[in-house]
């Protein structure tokens, strides 16, 4: 027993390790440094402080962090709307269409965000692909400025993050017992009283588990709001670069990145008081 013990506590010492060099020890740092007193020449001044948590309080800062709970929340919302209904039928196929299904899915992971959205850059811009087929058509008559706006911003969040939404939903939606469906429609339920109370409540998990692996990263995704934005809507993350990069600010940087951290901590923290309560005691 007591070798089995010791053989467990040295397969864990790497990860261990791993998690304090590489986990713990960044954010300790960064929670120390988010206290500390920027030099005016280079480096920072260990002087305890919390003007850089007060400053975040100033109304240009707050607008930031107002502006990227807004994008996260439209490109969330759209990206629920469209990921839901193809993460679950595409449960529903055959074994076949799966596999070709999932690979369609994993194909843009082949290549590099930026390049992709350069692509878009190719399709929105006012001579693009888009303005061309649309007049083409007759539907429009002058071009529409779509590139470096909000619009183009949401439809880049929702181009890199879609596929999360849809293989969270899909990985819930494989496991549903479509017997209950049946069940449930045969019982005399509508189409909608079954999705209500059998489908999104057997569903909600992978939904839930879609909306935090969609809506977190958007508050930082920054490159996105740089590419396709043409920086007239500043993320946090935008924030938080230009404060390590041209303000050489580190420790206002940091006093942004542990508010941004602390909020996605809340996020994650009501997806597991959610999904954990809703399970046990159903949803009503």
């Amino acid at each position: 027993m007591k070798k089995r013990n010791q053989r467990g506590l040295i397969m864990s010492l790497p990860l261990f390790l791993f998690t304090v060099v590489f986990v713990a020890g960044p954010l300790i740092y960064m929670v120390a440094l988010s206290f500390a007193t920027n030099n005016e020449g280079y480096g920072v001044t260990w002087k305890l402080t919390l003007e850089n948590y007060s400053r975040i309080l100033e109304p240009v800062y707050l607008q930031t962090f107002t502006q990227s709970f807004q994008l996260a929340i439209t490109s969330t919302l759209i990206i629920i709307l469209i990921g839901y209904p193809f993460g679950y039928f595409m449960a529903k196929l055959s074994e076949k269409w799966k596999s070709k299904a999932m690979l369609l899915l994993m194909l843009p992971f082949w290549l590099n965000s930026l390049i992709r959205l350069y692509g878009w850059i190719i399709i929105l811009q006012t001579k693009g692909m888009l303005n061309g087929v649309l007049m083409k058509l007759g539907l429009i008559k002058e071009p529409l400025k779509i590139l470096y706006s909000y619009p183009a911003i949401v439809i880049g969040m929702i181009y890199v993050l879609l596929p999360f939404m849809i293989l969270s939903v899909y990985s819930s939606a494989e496991k549903l017992d479509w017997s209950l469906i049946e069940a449930s429609r045969d019982l005399g339920a509508t189409a909608f009283q079954t999705f209500r109370t059998v489908t999104l409540k057997l569903t909600l998990p992978g939904l839930l588990s879609g909306v935090v692996l969609t809506f977190i990263p958007s508050m930082g995704l920054f490159f996105i709001a740089d590419i396709l934005g043409g920086n007239k809507i500043v993320l946090v993350g935008s924030l938080i670069q230009d404060q390590m990069t041209r303000g050489s600010n580190w420790p206002f940087a940091a006093a942004l990145a542990v508010v941004l951290t602390i909020l996605t901590s809340l996020m994650i923290y009501l997806y597991r008081r959610l999904t954990n309560v809703r399970e046990l005691e159903g949803l009503h």
